[in-house]
Order: C-alpha cells, then sequence, then structure tokens
C-alpha cells in the first residue's frame, strides 16, 4: 500500500501570515468536492473511524495538531501522520480508516466526493473483509 499524500499549495507572507489551498475537479484533488467537515474537541488518545466507504473518496489533512491515521485495505496497512496543514492525505474507497488523536486542540478535516449516504458505509471490519474479497473477484 502507498498512501497518497499532496502537498497544499500555500503562499507566504511574512507580514500577512500563510494561505494555504487546494482545488478539486482535478486540478489538486481527483474528484469534486461535494461536502466538508471537520472534527475537533477530542481527547487526546481517542480513535475514531473505524470504517469504510464503498464509493466515497476523501482528503484529510490537519490544520492544527496532529492526527495519526490507520489505513488498512484489506491486505497491507499503513500508517500517515498529518501533523502540518500543507499536508493532505487522499483516502480512496474500500479502505479501513481509524483516527487518533496525538495532540491537544487537534483539527481533522475533511473534504469528501459525495454527499452523506449512510449506505455508503461499512462499519464492521469482518464486513469490510468480506467486501474486499467480494470486490477481487469481480471484473
Amino acid at each position: 500500500m502507498n498512501p497518497r499524500i499532496i502537498s497544499i499549495k500555500n503562499i507566504h507572507d511574512e507580514a500577512e501570515g500563510d494561505l494555504s489551498i487546494f482545488e478539486g475537479s482535478g486540478h489538486d484533488l481527483p474528484f469534486a468536492i461535494k461536502r466538508i467537515y471537520y472534527i475537533h474537541h477530542v481527547p487526546v488518545g481517542t480513535v475514531r473511524g473505524g470504517h469504510a466507504h464503498k464509493q466515497l473518496t476523501q482528503l484529510l489533512w490537519c490544520p492544527y495538531g496532529s492526527i495519526t491515521i490507520l489505513l488498512d485495505d484489506g491486505t497491507d496497512k499503513a500508517e500517515v501522520k498529518l501533523d502540518t496543514p500543507t499536508k493532505g492525505l487522499i483516502v480512496e474507497h474500500a479502505m479501513w480508516r481509524e483516527m487518533r488523536w496525538e495532540q491537544e486542540g487537534s483539527v481533522l478535516c475533511v473534504a469528501a466526493s459525495e454527499f452523506y449516504d449512510e449506505s455508503d458505509y461499512i462499519r464492521d471490519y469482518d464486513a469490510f473483509q468480506a467486501y474486499v474479497k467480494q470486490q477481487a473477484k469481480l471484473p
């Protein structure tokens, strides 16, 4: 597994600070953004996520703090630390993910390719394993 990490464009001005930007629809992201949300005020050590998506693709970035993303494609596992606002992680569909808060005050932002749809979630790890095996058999 090779997690797909992107560099988020950053414009630095000594007097005014930094402006970071990314664009969807094939510019910086391989998808159009249909939803943005963020998770904050999470106690250090908390693990969230514990699910996969059937269709949804996401960009995860941490504009403040440090969050470790645990990825599992059903065969291989990887960890990616998001600890700078100029690093983003693209998480494709059929990828189990967990997010572990490493620093107080950390914020996780997510840009998603689809609107919220509960039927797109796989929340049970055994069901995820079965889904991955089924998808591997498809032509």
